[in-house]
């Protein structure tokens, strides 16, 4: 089967690549005036996420006719009971209706809840990051590893700020807080997806995040997993696909990185 999931991987990066040009061309076409509707405080969509999401459905339906979708803006619901395809089709809508990168398409394909295959393209960069079970980590064809750093002194981190849910900000400005004073920094670029992508290929050293979707992390967790990181919630476990919330690290730091994120955001 491992077989058929690398075939089936790099004809989805294709298919997805094509839904990237659309949508450069889409806002290049729209220049700043990308119009948006609210589907909750600071939370959007535009035609342009709808459309693309269209599109994969429809290209994805024909690569892997078995399985289903979960899909962030709900343009079909058809679901399967084994496999099925969790897509954002923009993640990072604000940077996108603000004509800033990164965002990115994000693809996941599930078996019975287990990531098998998992892609990102960031969309700015023209990055293709992708892997399938049984497989390394890849970006543009170019094998990707999780940074060596071992402690958190070392690490660049990336989070993502609360946009809705402020029900654990107390906790969070202390972590934020205590980054800032003990690392290398701290990084927000507005791409839940894309800020794991970069765990995968070692530009971050570890992601932390709370209140995302399935369609936000799938693909990307999947990602560091097979680029050699430790993905889990906050508490250790592997509830952050379907939990809301996401611990990303590479090996030698996770366990640190981990301590300080449990001691102040596990409830």
């Amino acid at each position: 089967m491992s077989t058929q999931y690398e075939q089936i991987c790099k004809d989805a990066c294709s298919a997805i690549r094509e839904v990237g040009k659309y949508i450069r061309t889409q806002t290049r076409n729209t220049q700043s005036n990308i119009s948006y509707n609210f589907k909750g405080k600071n939370d959007f969509v535009t035609d342009i996420d709808k459309n693309s999401e269209k599109k994969l459905v429809a290209i994805l339906s024909k690569i892997f006719p078995k399985a289903g979708f979960i899909a962030e803006e709900q343009t079909t619901q058809q679901t399967n009971q084994t496999y099925n395809w969790i897509i954002d089709p923009i993640d990072g809508t604000t940077n996108f209706i603000h004509n800033l990168y990164p965002h990115a398409i994000s693809v996941a394909l599930v078996k019975d809840d287990f990531p098998v295959i998992g892609i990102v393209y960031e969309i700015g960069l023209d990055e293709c990051f992708y892997t399938w079970d049984k497989a390394p980590a890849y970006c543009n064809g170019e094998i990707i590893h999780v940074s060596n750093n071992k402690t958190v002194e070392e690490s660049l981190i990336a989070t993502g700020f609360p946009y809705y849910d402020y029900s654990k900000m107390n906790g969070f400005q202390q972590t934020l807080e205590h980054f800032m004073r003990n690392s290398q920094g701290i990084r927000r670029l507005g791409s839940a997806a894309t800020d794991l992508a970069y765990v995968a290929c070692g530009r971050f050293d570890a992601f932390y995040e709370y209140s995302l979707k399935a369609w936000d992390v799938a693909a990307g967790a999947f990602l560091v997993q097979q680029a050699g990181g430790i993905v889990s919630d906050f508490s250790g476990k592997n509830n952050y696909l379907y939990g809301a919330e996401i611990i990303a690290a590479n090996k030698l730091v996770y366990s640190e990185f981990h301590k300080i994120i449990s001691s102040t955001l596990h409830s």
